[in-house]
């Protein structure tokens, strides 16, 4: 393929980290596609970056949204983009948008992790649960409700609060105990069927209990963040409403004067007390 001078194949690297081998002949083939269609005689880095949200956002789709929905999709993403860019170690901003993509999805915060990560520590998934909660409580801040715009960041937040407790031995209440009851194949990483583990009743009201305390605390910490950020939380919005697409760099930007997160912002409530067993 022929590429523009100014392609950086390392910049592409560096957004496209986890990739695997289809992943990036995917993207290739893309960005070739768009260059073609552009009647362009190299492939240059704006073809690259748009194949790059077609991989992993989807196709744009060109539809009309009404203006109150438009304005939850814009503080819902305001919120999601300003944690991402507050808490410390959390993966950059690559572009926030409220332009539709893919199936059902009528905006989306993109973040490029800057290198593959092999483990991650009980902090640094506590930041992604603040995160994808993010949206959640910037629109409970702006509009007093909460809107179905959140229903994949509560299933995402719930797998990894689960994992947490079950899987990782994160949890006080349960202790260093793996209670998923996933059987490896030594030589092989994908798992067999899961099943459930042989555990009590009262340990099962105890993991419920667990997750539902990690969940609530990441979003309690979101919350905490956001309402002390809400001049830039609406100012974000605003500027999505009126050009649909953020880039990270642009974001980073506006957000220049806005101090890092603290500790007492993102500490989880209570994170060293057992979880009650009881029920509600």
């Amino acid at each position: 393929m022929k590429l523009a001078e100014t392609v950086d194949l390392g910049v592409i690297a560096q957004r496209t980290a986890g990739f695997a081998g289809a992943d990036l002949a995917n993207l290739v083939n893309e960005a070739a596609l768009l260059a073609a269609r552009r009647d362009k005689r190299a492939v240059d880095h704006s073809d690259f970056n748009e194949a790059i949200d077609r991989v992993i956002a989807g196709l744009e789709k060109k539809r009309a949204m009404n203006p109150r929905v438009r304005r939850i999709v814009a503080v819902h993403e305001s919120g999601h983009a300003i944690i991402a860019t507050v808490l410390p170690g959390s993966d950059p901003v690559h572009k926030v948008s409220i332009v539709q993509r893919g199936f059902g999805a009528l905006g989306y915060t993109m973040q490029m992790p800057s290198e593959d990560r092999y483990l991650l520590t009980r902090g640094e998934l506590e930041n992604q649960l603040a995160v994808l909660l993010g949206g959640r409580a910037a629109e409970l801040i702006e509009f007093d409700e909460f809107s179905t715009g959140a229903q994949n960041d509560l299933l995402r937040a719930t797998d990894i609060a689960r994992s947490m407790v079950t899987e990782f031995g994160m949890s006080e209440a349960i202790g260093p105990v793996n209670h998923e009851g996933r059987r490896r194949n030594a030589f092989l990483e994908t798992p067999f069927a899961p099943e459930r583990g042989t555990y009590a009743e009262e340990t099962a009201r105890v993991i419920d209990a667990e997750i539902r305390r990690i969940v609530s605390s990441a979003e309690a910490a979101a919350r905490r963040i956001l309402e002390a950020r809400k001049h830039d939380l609406l100012a974000l919005s605003e500027k999505l409403l009126d050009q649909e697409v953020v880039d990270g760099d642009e974001l980073r930007l506006m957000l220049a004067h806005v101090p890092p997160a603290t500790p007492t912002e993102t500490e989880a409530a209570h994170p060293h007390e057992p979880a009650s067993s009881e029920r509600g």
